[in-house]
């Protein structure tokens, strides 16, 4: 009866190498990419390892629920073991932006709605975990882009759980399903 609640983890292998370098962070990784793997469900979060200096978000971007950033130390079983420089800014780019350099265990909350970034691990002499936990079904958000703002979402390199044989296009078909409801299993 319950068995639709419980998802294992299988490694996950990004597909996405930002500027064509993919060794900084460990691999492979583990992503619970919300209601793709578990309909119904309203949080997603990714467990990264980052061994070298990599910027992860240049744009300053926005979601409509709460975020939740962690950074911890990446050296089992002592994650206070933390050694690196991060820069991070929260606010809006030329309006009320705040700057913060993380240097020891951190957790930061990003209010609904609130601008933030660039994200960029500067300088990292010893592995970093990096948990990224939004609180909704698959990972989207409102960019700042040179363009202009545009709405993006993205669910990783995994299969469609609405239509099998076809890869997640992050349509977000799967964040209306229940879990009561037996039409995800199609």
């Amino acid at each position: 009866m319950y068995e639709k609640l419980v998802h294992r983890f299988d490694p996950e292998y990004n597909e996405v190498k930002a500027g064509g370098a993919g060794d900084f962070v460990v691999s492979p990784q583990a992503y619970f990419r919300g209601a793709s793997q578990l309909p119904g469900a309203k949080y997603n979060v990714g467990f990264q390892i980052f061994t070298k200096p990599f910027c992860i978000d240049k744009y300053p971007h926005r979601h409509k629920v709460d975020e939740y950033l962690i950074f911890l130390g990446g050296t089992f079983p002592n994650l206070f073991d933390f050694d690196a420089h991060i820069e991070f800014t929260i606010g809006e780019i030329g309006k009320d932006e705040e700057h913060y350099v993380i240097e020891q265990p951190t957790i930061i909350r990003i209010p609904a709605g609130v601008s933030h970034c660039p994200l960029d691990f500067v300088e990292i002499n010893k592995p970093v975990f990096f948990q990224a936990a939004l609180m909704q079904g698959m990972f989207g958000g409102i960019y700042d882009l040179p363009s202009g703002t545009k709405e993006m979402w993205y669910n990783g390199p995994v299969m469609c759980k609405l239509h099998p044989g076809k890869k997640c296009n992050s349509c977000r078909e799967c964040m209306e399903a229940d879990w009561q409801d037996d039409a995800w299993k199609k």
